[in-house]
């Protein structure tokens, strides 16, 4: 499981994924001040929502190169050769993406906290939430990888299945900044809730490619 864990950092940042978040991150800190206007206060209050919907966004960008090329390459039909099971690849996979996105995250959020005016408070409870919920938007993104895998149009697919089971999290995220310790239970929950369950939807999504 460690190798796969490995195999899937190493295909993530050799292939751009940490610089691509972060130059994604901060294009979108540096455009939302210029669309919405100057006014500190306002970019304060909703510079946590834009971090979080951004951080969204991040964990689908490399959505088609999860699954879909292990699966065509016949990669996953090796691991079940060996005896690994669906569910136990799908964890690896979770793990090396989240590891491959979610330190990215975090350190982009904390480099465009100036931009969105955000207070040094709401720095440290924005770094805590999604600490605790980007785990859980890995889990889903490799979740739904597994589901359209092989489907046309996957990218757009991945997105209509992906934004309404990750809704809680942005919601419970964004509401974290004012909400306190209550705000981030309800964050680490949701995201343990999507960790306990992912690894065996993709795991049966995965049996069913192959078959």
């Amino acid at each position: 499981m460690t190798a796969i864990v490995l195999r899937e950092l190493r295909r993530a940042w050799s292939g751009g994924g940490l610089m691509l978040t972060l130059a994604f991150f901060l294009l979108v800190a540096t455009l939302f001040p210029f669309a919405i206007g100057p006014d500190a206060k306002l970019l304060a209050r909703i510079g946590g929502g834009v971090v979080w919907a951004t951080a969204l966004l991040a964990a689908l960008l490399p959505v088609e190169r999860l699954v879909l090329p292990d699966l065509e390459a016949g990669v996953i039909d090796q691991f079940a050769v060996r005896g690994l099971s669906g569910a136990g690849v799908a964890l690896a996979k979770i793990l090396g993406h989240w590891i491959g996105f979610g330190p990215a995250v975090m350190l982009a959020a904390a480099l465009s906290a100036a931009l969105l005016e955000m207070p040094a408070d709401v720095l440290l409870r924005l770094q805590l939430g999604l600490l605790l919920g980007t785990p859980g938007l890995a889990a889903l993104a490799v979740a739904t990888a597994a589901l359209v895998a092989g489907l046309r149009g996957a990218g757009a697919v991945a997105g209509m299945v992906m934004l309404p089971f990750a809704l809680p999290l942005l919601v419970f995220g964004a509401g974290a900044l004012e909400g306190g310790s209550s705000g981030l239970k309800l964050v680490a929950a949701t995201s343990l809730l999507l960790l306990a369950g992912a690894p065996f939807v993709a795991g049966a999504a995965l049996r069913f490619a192959r078959e």
